[in-house]
């Protein structure tokens, strides 16, 4: 029997969602078409079939993730990673959590970082680099954003120039979304 995830891991659960996705073999064609671009250009998943309902927000949605968690220019993969985690935590999405924790790990092949963000969450204590992105994208996540400019200075005082910052603002906005997607469309089950 399968049963919710609660609890932040590292080990990605199966996303269940509350509605039957659309089927790939009878989907129509603009269905079709918004698919083609899949978030992380991996397979279609359950929530890519789910989003498909709604094929041109979702042929506009794809790109977009995409562009701001891969592109080749600004913050490092794995601090966007750090950014998406943070965002998930607040979020408490424990699918996402899982998802980027898991990219986290395998970009910087350290897991002594997500190891204390999943042990004492908003509180974990970091290097002052990471500390300073994580901090600033859980309080940019919060409702209503508690970042201030104090935290975007802190971004600077560590070396982030401003498209990196604007790319850890982008990356913690899109997982505000994504996570809220998560949340309303399925949940996250261990088998």
């Amino acid at each position: 029997m399968s049963e919710v995830v609660h609890t932040f891991t590292t080990t990605v659960p199966r996303w269940q969602p509350y509605v039957v996705p659309v089927d790939f073999a009878t989907a129509t064609d603009e269905q079709h078409a918004a698919m083609q671009t899949t978030p992380s250009n991996k397979g279609i998943s359950p929530y890519v079939l789910t989003l498909a309902h709604d094929p041109e927000t979702l042929a506009v949605r794809s790109p977009l993730f995409n562009l701001i968690m891969y592109g080749k220019d600004g913050l490092a993969a794995s601090e966007r990673e750090l950014g998406a985690v943070a965002a998930s935590v607040v979020n408490r999405c424990v699918y996402c959590a899982a998802v980027h924790a898991s990219r986290f790990n395998n970009l910087t092949k350290r897991t002594d970082v997500i190891e204390a963000v999943f042990a004492d969450g908003l509180e974990a204590t970091l290097d002052e680099h990471l500390q300073a992105i994580f901090d600033f994208s859980a309080r940019l996540s919060t409702t209503p954003p508690k970042a201030v400019a104090s935290d975007a200075q802190a971004l600077a005082d560590v070396g982030l120039d401003e498209l990196e910052a604007l790319d850890l603002v982008l990356s913690s906005a899109i997982f505000g979304w994504a996570n809220r997607l998560m949340h309303t469309l399925g949940e996250p089950m261990k088998d």
